[in-house]
């Protein structure tokens, strides 16, 4: 796909997509942003407190990280992501740079996900929809459900709302499509039966196993 037409397509979707599918320019572009937002939030701190603080780079900055981030599975370029989320981090907790114990902070006290884990996160709320019929139908019948094969490889999956994962051409384009990834993030969560009630979480407010643990939670019967 010539990277003009690319390009062209991708801008009213917010979301810089190229030729070569890495997403580089989609994350320069993003964390940009976000780093002026930070320091626009930054010349005023003193005059929020920690509520204000959080709601403001949950607006203004996570809300940006988020954004298509489940395209980026599989992609090289998610760390100007992730150092978004350090700076987000330490502007909520009023740290500096050079403070020890960020990352306990953001998974304990912020109960923020990492950039790789909100990807996942995402792909995986996004399979829950179309296990249960409630995602896009382009979506869903890219799926198939290891119950609809009966070989020895999906026997053991076949009643714990598993999915068959695709062989794929390319190693590096092939396995980030949505018929691949999907799977492969929802299978690792180790579903064992249905689940009848959506948990009202969003990506990057529980850690990924809490997530793990609510949707477990769920589908005991």
């Amino acid at each position: 796909m010539h990277s003009e037409t690319c390009r062209q397509c991708s801008t009213s979707r917010r979301a810089h997509l190229t030729a070569d599918l890495t997403f580089k320019q989609h994350t320069s572009s993003v964390s940009v942003s976000c780093f002026y937002q930070l320091q626009q939030i930054r010349s005023v701190l003193r005059s929020l407190d920690d509520e204000s603080t959080a709601t403001l780079v949950h607006a203004f900055v996570a809300s940006r990280v988020d954004y298509c981030c489940s395209l980026l599975f599989g992609s090289p370029n998610t760390v100007k992501l992730q150092r978004v989320l350090n700076a987000a981090a330490r502007v909520v907790t009023n740290t500096r740079k050079y403070d020890r114990g960020l990352h306990h902070a953001m998974r304990h006290d912020l109960h923020w996900l990492d950039m790789i884990d909100r990807i996942q996160f995402r792909i995986a709320v996004t399979m829950y929809h179309c296990l249960h019929g409630t995602a896009p139908e382009y979506l869903s019948e890219l799926l198939v459900p290891a119950s609809t094969r009966s070989s020895r490889h999906c026997f053991r999956s076949s009643d714990s709302n598993q999915f068959v994962v695709p062989p794929v051409k390319l190693s590096t384009y092939g396995r980030r499509v949505f018929s691949v990834s999907g799977p492969v993030v929802w299978n690792s969560l180790r579903i064992i039966s249905e689940t009848t009630h959506y948990p009202m979480i969003r990506s990057g407010a529980i850690s990924k196993s809490t997530f793990v643990h609510v949707i477990n939670q769920l589908t005991t019967p």
